[in-house]
């Protein structure tokens, strides 16, 4: 994975938790924070900031991390990896978090374009 994929698809999956913390956790105690994206030890002197309750905060920090040491060259999505490195709980919040945000983002493009 190269560093402009590892930085798309941890900004993706920030903005996707984002999205459902915000819609499920609206009344949780959240903590503003910058995630330093940091690829193979490398400094890439970016960050992504998040506003999360602590599970939400936890999930983003797991999949930085499984991110970052994904054994693979070309990352195939996670639901189609042959070797799938997160946890079985930690898999299961992650896809209801992704089923959940992907139609809130899909909802806003449709809103989006009858509003122009």
């Amino acid at each position: 994975m190269t560093e402009q994929k590892f930085t798309e698809q941890i900004s993706t999956v920030a903005k996707f938790i984002q999205i459902y913390c915000d819609n499920n956790h609206a009344k949780a105690q959240k903590s503003n924070a910058n995630l330093e994206l940091i690829y193979k030890n490398t400094s890439l002197n970016q960050s992504v900031n998040y506003n999360l309750c602590k599970e939400c905060e936890h999930l983003l920090l797991y999949a930085n991390e499984r991110l970052q040491n994904c054994p693979h060259d070309e990352k195939p999505k996670c639901r189609k990896c042959p070797h799938i490195c997160y946890e079985k709980s930690e898999l299961k919040f992650m896809v209801k978090v992704m089923r959940s945000s992907g139609i809130k983002l899909g909802l806003s493009k449709i809103k989006s374009l009858f509003q122009r």
